[in-house]
């Protein structure tokens, strides 16, 4: 018999940890090779975890809702035959070194540079400048109780905070061995009370993981970011018309379905290489040129959710690139098989409001981008349609585009050209082009 150490796998350049959300095999039951034995989480993603062997699960070293890092070893299936490495630590010993190992953590928390990226709570760029100039840690600054509107840190609360903190006796965080119940960010346990039906006749719903990540998201980028839209309606017909007829020889040649979105896509993408001023991120007072166009690709689940996949390098594909993308990234972000890193690295989203029958939209800012922007239904509408021998009225296959920018960093004149050339390039789609 033989022990063989079921690790965390590494799940992409940006993911470092990951939390179980279920077991799917408990200790004593037999285990296939490949075959699944737990669920977890990032940020933004739900995955399996399989088994590299065959055997049987003989020890759990953490359980669900724990925070576990990539290479950390989180389950022991003995095997039979063979030579595979032996554990590391024991099911009791495994918790006491996490606990210490994250004491060590919070210790140099303390004195690096604060990532405010990682905090739920709004800080303004100048309680962040004065929280890193001083050393102030994210814990520290989540703390201070605010005294502005909705309860956030001004000016004068961080230098207060700053002048008392030296005598303030130092609390040493001791570890303790204990099944904790964090909320989404895996931080701090919820205190908010459960509401009570009053008339017994509602029901209580408690949001489920990725409800709350969104909301926590949607919500500081509206405090984030200066939302403003611009709206501009595109005549389609010509894309209409071509899809119609080309859309049963390109699924036979390709395998791949023709929607509209990858042509969508395909402008966009083209715009964000004329404007290269809305494929840019903020972080505090400085602005990050992305030099790669990755495209965000909203996509709606089938529980009512919403997770963003991303089209890496989207300039370099052409249509039929570009259509295979797309339905790769939407038919594994429905089946729950995306990767952590199929949600990683976007410089620029877009959302289809249009699959719902919504005319336009505004958009909320998947941050840390300045822009997104919503395709509205398409739909036959009577339009003046000028010619060299007079003006008429003809039905036209018509569509809004609705661009939210932000205003910290994109004036309206860039974010109405960016939207108006994306205009442009719908409007003038070669009807004769190959696929």
């Amino acid at each position: 018999m033989a022990k063989f150490e079921l690790k965390l796998p590494k799940m992409g350049e940006s993911v470092a940890e990951a939390t179980i959300t279920n077991w799917l095999k408990n200790v004593g039951e037999a285990i296939a090779a490949d075959e699944a034995v737990l669920e977890i989480a990032t940020d933004k993603v739900d995955s399996e975890v399989p088994s590299e062997v065959s055997g049987t699960l003989t020890e759990i070293l953490f359980q669900v809702n724990d925070v576990v890092k990539v290479g950390q070893t989180i389950a022991i299936i003995e095997t039979v035959g063979g030579s595979v490495e032996a554990p590391k630590v024991s099911e009791v010993a495994a918790p006491v070194v996490a606990a210490v190992e994250r004491t060590v953590e919070i210790a140099k928390e303390a004195t690096a540079p604060a990532d405010f990226s990682s905090s739920d709570k709004f800080f303004s760029p100048l309680v962040k400048n004065i929280a890193k100039e001083e050393g102030v840690s994210i814990p520290e600054l989540e703390s201070i109780s605010g005294s502005g509107k909705d309860q956030r840190v001004t000016k004068e609360d961080i230098l207060n905070y700053i002048k008392t903190k030296g005598s303030q006796p130092v609390v040493v965080a001791q570890p303790t061995i204990q099944n904790s119940q964090p909320t989404p960010d895996n931080s701090k346990p919820s205190t908010q009370t459960i509401p009570v039906s009053v008339n017994g006749g509602d029901e209580i719903i408690e949001m489920d993981r990725m409800r709350k990540l969104i909301s926590g998201y949607m919500v500081a980028s509206v405090q984030t970011s200066a939302h403003v839209q611009s709206f501009i309606e595109v005549d389609v017909t010509n894309i209409v018309k071509w899809r119609e007829r080309v859309k049963g020889a390109f699924e036979k040649r390709e395998g791949e379905k023709l929607t509209f979105t990858p042509i969508m896509m395909e402008a966009v993408a083209k715009a964000l290489k004329d404007f290269p001023g809305m494929n840019i991120s903020v972080d505090g007072d400085y602005i990050i040129k992305k030099k790669n166009i990755n495209l965000g690709m909203a996509a709606a689940l089938p529980n009512g959710n919403l997770i963003v996949p991303v089209i890496k390098n989207a300039d370099e594909l052409n249509l039929v690139g570009m259509a295979k993308a797309v339905n790769d990234l939407g038919n594994r972000a429905k089946a729950g098989k995306l990767k952590p890193d199929d949600t990683q690295g976007g410089t620029y989203t877009v959302t289809n409001v249009g699959t719902f029958g919504s005319v336009f939209g505004t958009p909320i800012i998947n941050q840390p981008q300045v822009g997104i922007l919503a395709l509205g239904a398409i739909r036959k509408v009577p339009a003046v349609i000028e010619t060299p021998e007079g003006d008429f009225i003809g039905i036209r296959q018509k569509m809004f585009l609705s661009h939210s920018y932000d205003h910290r960093v994109v004036d309206g004149a860039l974010g109405g050209s960016f939207v108006k050339r994306v205009a442009d390039y719908l409007e003038a789609f070669d009807v004769n082009r190959e696929y």
